[in-house]
């Protein structure tokens, strides 16, 4: 379906300054004509250049020079062990050719969280390959245990390295420097075996054990190691912090926890339903990422891997994301269910099903991966921040807050994962009359909003729109169960909020507000599209997404809002916010627009990283990308967005 001509000044803005004319590579940021700046030269590696690594218990960020930065042990949430990516003196772990820092080439195993970087020296060619390994299950884990069955494959809880020389020859190192509790204690060393190949690290109550075949010296706080490989020669190293301190032997004993792990995620991934798409390798590896930011042991799912990167270059929007947010439970639903990943869905929902609610019944807006709710903020003032982006949080005092939009993803979840399993788990049921109360109770009280704002309550549209959604979700499920009045006093009160934001939360222009004292746009309103608030084909639905194209816009990237126009509480300019320039696809589908849906399609898998992975925010102006990461969220849009557009085109294909 082609664009309205009367919304050229919008489809100008999703379409960019650079459009799709520089579409010749595979990261064309800086040559697509929306990048006029570059940031200043830096010790911290880019966000993006990062690649991720996951066992489902816990997850690594390698930089680009073969470096770890990123790891907690053992699990998600634990205190990091190598925190450079925050401090750089926070500890690493490399293994990689002795003086070359640049990688030649590097990628995933193709369907896999498996690192392969091939490098090239003066004097030859090597490979690595990096993973958190995943293997048969031997048993109950004793170091993260787990609430939900086991699964026949469960996390090693090693990191295991690999290289092998592929041609000539070339001096290899290996680097680990542990910095325990966020870089507050350095560790001890001490070699277990009288060769010097095996050796524990100790510090602040955590131990783990370095193997290799290479022998090894201790430096102080840091263990190194170096061997000259020639053709054919290989080696490897093993990181521990499993049960027993346990690690593999040998080479040999090395790959096959690799290889273990290869087979783990390709045969999960062929149980996910990946159209034969030109968004093929997006959507897996967006399912990859979102898998990886699953703990295995609850079914939870962490929002991002780190804590404290950030939104602001230098700023102090800087927020910890390891903890499941109750919000992300719709679109986790969504894109599982889409995926055919209903195992995953059920999992997510059991851990619902296990969380704590409030005194009133309310559930908080985020909980631990295990289900705590205590998430009490503390700043970590002897780190640098990333790129001196402080304050550093361990925590999030937004735990605390009250937002109103909880209750209808909660419920929206609830509803989706019904209909797709037939059944609705009786342990649910509380869960769902709690809830519906819960909003019936508050949904005319103002609160913080579905930003976290850390300004004054407002009475948010996208607030109430979730309010309404949990009432209208809460009626159907009552039908289901057979409670014909309770349905229809839930659909009572669904109507009555309906009403409410049709008379306050429109402006005089059609376009729906931010919230009910302001005309300011919040990209938040984009979900009344997406979750049907009115028919696609209304003009308030049209002219809300017309009005956030046009001018809630950064070079066609959407922004959350306007900062200079929004009490958040917080200083300084932020990035576009990728999910909501996802959710602007997924309403440019739905609206019938789905060309330029399509266009901003490509121009968001464009901005993706060089591994297809993405982080909180875009910064437009440089390219580079902003905020936690891998971020969840992102991915969760990226297959929602991308689902709506295949859909529309198969249709198109039939009719």
């Amino acid at each position: 379906m082609t664009s309205n001509p009367d919304n050229a000044e919008a489809a100008a803005a999703i379409s960019g300054a650079g459009g799709l004319v520089a579409a010749g590579g595979r990261n064309v940021r800086a040559a697509s004509g929306w990048v006029t700046s570059t940031p200043v030269r830096s010790p911290f590696p880019p966000i993006e250049s990062y690649a991720f690594l996951s066992n489902c218990h816990t997850g690594a960020l390698v930089a680009p020079d073969g470096s770890v930065d990123w790891l907690c042990v053992p699990r998600f949430d634990s205190p990091a062990i190598f925190g450079s990516v925050l401090d750089r003196e926070s500890g690493m772990f490399r293994l990689g050719p002795y003086g070359i820092n640049h990688f030649t080439a590097r990628d995933y195993e193709p369907g896999t969280n498996v690192l392969v970087t091939t490098w090239r020296t003066l004097t030859g060619w090597i490979q690595v390959r990096d993973a958190l390994t995943i293997g048969p299950s031997n048993g109950p884990d004793l170091v993260t245990p787990h609430s939900r069955p086991p699964y026949d494959e469960d996390a090693d809880h090693l990191f295991v390295r690999t290289v092998e020389c592929l041609d000539g020859h070339v001096d290899i190192e290996l680097i680990c420097e542990p910095a325990f509790d966020y870089g507050r204690t350095p560790a001890s060393w001490s070699f277990v075996d009288n060769d010097q190949h095996v050796a524990d690290g100790t510090g602040a109550g955590v131990t783990v054990r370095l193997r290799s075949d290479m022998a090894m010296g201790i430096e102080g706080n840091r263990i190194r190691g170096r061997r000259r490989l020639n053709r054919g020669d290989h080696a490897y190293c093993v990181l521990s912090w499993a049960d027993q301190l346990a690690t593999p032997g040998t080479f040999a004993e090395a790959m096959a926890c690799i290889d273990n792990t290869t087979a783990y995620w390709r045969n999960w991934l062929a149980g996910a339903r990946i159209p034969d798409h030109r968004w093929r390798d997006a959507l897996q590896r967006s399912a990859l990422a979102v898998k990886g930011l699953t703990y295995m042991p609850t079914g939870a799912t962490v929002a991002a891997l780190t804590t404290s990167l950030p939104e602001t270059p230098g700023g102090e929007r800087n927020w910890d994301y390891r903890y499941t947010w109750m919000r992300d439970s719709s679109f986790t639903m969504q894109a599982l269910h889409y995926l055919n990943l209903d195992w995953e869905a059920d999992e997510f929902m059991q851990f619902v099903a296990d969380i704590e609610p409030n005194h009133d019944g309310t559930l908080q807006i985020m909980y631990g991966i295990d289900g705590r709710r205590d998430l009490t903020e503390k700043l970590r003032d002897d780190l640098s921040g990333y790129d001196g982006a402080r304050p550093v949080r361990i925590g999030n005092s937004a735990y605390s807050q009250r937002q109103n939009d909880v209750f209808g993803a909660v419920l929206d979840s609830v509803l989706l994962h019904t209909r797709r399993s037939q059944r609705m788990p009786r342990r649910l049921w509380p869960i769902v009359a709690s809830q519906a109360e819960s909003a019936e109770k508050v949904w005319r009280n103002p609160d913080q909003g579905i930003w976290e704002a850390r300004g004054d309550p407002q009475h948010y549209v996208s607030s109430k729109l979730m309010c309404w959604i949990a009432m209208d979700r809460a009626s159907r499920l009552s039908e289901i169960r057979g409670h014909k009045d309770s349905a229809e006093r839930l659909a009572a009160s669904a109507k009555e909020i309906h009403d409410d934001i049709l008379a306050h939360g429109v402006r005089d222009d059609g376009v729906l507000r931010q919230h009910y004292d302001t005309d300011a746009l919040d990209a938040s309103t984009l979900l009344a599209v997406l979750y049907n608030f009115l028919p696609s084909s209304d003009e308030r639905m049209r002219k809300t997404v017309e009005a956030i194209a046009k001018d809630l816009t950064e070079d066609g990237f959407v922004l959350r809002y306007h900062t200079d126009q929004t009490d958040d509480g917080l200083s300084g300019k932020e990035g576009s916010f990728l999910i909501c320039s996802f959710w602007m696809v997924s309403a440019l589908t739905a609206i019938g627009e789905v060309e330029r849906a399509v266009q901003l399609m490509e121009r968001l898998l464009k901005v993706g990283s060089p591994l297809n992975l993405y982080a909180e925010e875009f910064e437009v102006k440089t390219g580079r990308h902003l905020g936690n990461f891998p971020q969840a969220f992102s991915h969760l849009a990226l297959i929602q967005a991308a689902s709506r557009i295949i859909l529309a085109e198969r249709l198109a294909e039939v009719s």
